[in-house]
């Protein structure tokens, strides 16, 4: 509570810190002004509970932010006030001993303030509120005693208010240590929520309390976004992963990643140094621009939870509108209902992330089904690619890509002759010979749709796995 008199008046008991004057009037004053000081404030300390008590009701009329703790709590508000006041008031008689102890009075009282969310104004507004009390009470009680002794107070009235000045810095200090603490804290446990719902570790019985944490719906609809990082072994201008999540809204918003966008929203410093991740920003475009899209870090990929609010299309619309810089991946699970969910939501996104090419590019699941067919289960995806196209390895390199290319171009015309000749740039009768070829070298049908089907998930596993 507020702090009365600065400990630097016991220099008034010993030698100036400054050269004395010649007067000696005014240093016969100084003494006298102590005296007096010292008189009144052991009135105010028999009168603590009455002051207390005046305090109390002071900061429940003039000062928001304290009411609802009083409120809440006015014996306990009572006795940290008392608390204070004790402390300080006894600075006024015996300011080298309750130094240290006042300090640790107002440190506390930030520390405290600063966990039940009471605003740091009214924090200081309560300090300087109770200087001003017991200073009035000090001049009330002297002019009782002897109006003359009035004037003597002026002598110590500085160090009076800069005291209360010194004290207002120590609560405001300790108030924001405090409030970084607990920031840091609940980032942390945003972080710990979020990479539990990802992981689909998250308990039932604490899916309300993220819903409340995150600001998201406990039943409402989400996909997840999954970004591939890229890795680098030394420093450089980029974002940095490494923290998050990092909570950003709003509609084609550029979206920075992990520790960068932690930093930016502040929850830390980004850092970059040897075997950090980096990705250019992504602009995410968000259906609802008041609902938080969160970011989590993982050691291949970020995930971007997004909240849906729209028609069946949304994931659609979003995919097509994502901002992706060149060469990165990114991957769009399926919608799925309720934060529990969230769990498959993810491996839907990796295995979307897995069907995107090497070249970069966004990837929406319901739309790419067959090569997340190829890419979820690669064993089985690189045994048919070396059945159905192995016939063509043994083939000069050049001539293998060749018809690859072709049957590539084929497939994506919808078996258009004509249509996959002008893609190539080539006449349509040359298209139909390396069909021909192809199916004299492998012994398949282009035209059985079985082994159609066959040879175009060869193909996708022979583009997405390598094999």
């Amino acid at each position: 509570m507020p702090q009365v008199v600065r400990s630097r008046i016991g220099a008034l008991h010993g030698p100036s810190p400054v050269p004395p004057l010649p007067d000696r009037f005014r240093s016969l004053a100084d003494r006298e002004a102590v005296d007096v000081l010292h008189r009144a404030a052991r009135v105010l300390v028999a009168s603590l509970p009455a002051l207390t008590d005046r305090l109390v009701e002071a900061l429940y009329a003039q000062e928001p932010g304290y009411r609802a703790a009083i409120e809440s709590d006015r014996a306990e508000v009572w006795r940290e006030v008392h608390h204070s006041l004790r402390h300080n008031v006894g600075s006024l008689i015996q300011p080298r001993e309750f130094r240290e102890s006042a300090h640790r009075t107002s440190r506390w009282i930030g520390e405290i303030r600063a966990e039940q969310g009471v605003p740091l104004d009214a924090v200081l507004h309560a300090f300087r509120m109770g200087g001003a009390m017991v200073w009035q009470d000090l001049v009330d009680e002297t002019a009782r005693r002897d109006p003359d002794d009035v004037r003597l107070l002026v002598h110590v009235a500085a160090d009076v208010w800069n005291f209360v000045d010194e004290h207002c810095g120590v609560v405001a200090d300790a108030y924001r240590q405090a409030e970084r603490r607990l920031s840091w804290r609940r980032e942390n446990r945003q972080r710990l929520m979020v990479a539990a719902l990802l992981d689909g570790t998250a308990r039932i019985a604490d899916l309300a309390e993220a819903a409340a944490m995150l600001g998201l719906p406990e039943q409402g609809r989400y996909a997840v976004l999954a970004v591939a990082t890229a890795h680098r072994s030394g420093a450089g201008p980029a974002v940095a992963t490494g923290a998050g999540p990092a909570v950003v809204s709003g509609a084609g918003l550029a979206v920075a990643s992990g520790a960068g966008a932690a930093a930016a929203s502040g929850a830390g410093p980004a850092q970059h140094g040897p075997g950090s991740t980096v990705r250019p920003p992504v602009v995410l475009p968000a259906a609802d621009p008041d609902a938080p899209v969160l970011w989590h870090p993982g050691p291949e990929a970020e995930f971007a939870i997004l909240p849906l609010a729209g028609p069946p299309g949304e994931l659609g619309e979003i995919a097509a509108k994502l901002d992706v810089p060149a060469g990165t991946r990114a991957g769009i699970g399926s919608a799925v209902e309720g934060l529990a969910a969230l769990g498959d939501a993810r491996r839907l996104a990796e295995t979307a992330l897995r069907a995107c090419p090497a070249s970069g590019g966004t990837v929406l699941l319901d739309e790419h089904l067959p090569d997340a067919l190829v890419v979820s289960s690669p064993a089985l995806a690189g045994a048919l690619a070396d059945r159905v196209l192995g016939p063509l390895d043994r083939l000069d390199p050049a001539d293998r890509d060749v018809i690859v290319e072709t049957l590539t171009a084929w497939l994506d015309a919808d078996g258009s002759a004509q249509r996959a000749g002008a893609r190539l740039y080539c006449h349509r009768n040359t298209v139909l010979n390396r069909l021909r070829r192809f199916e004299q070298l492998t012994g398949r049908c282009l035209t059985r749709p079985r082994d159609a089907v066959e040879v175009s998930l060869a193909l996708a596993a022979r583009r997405l796995l390598g094999t």
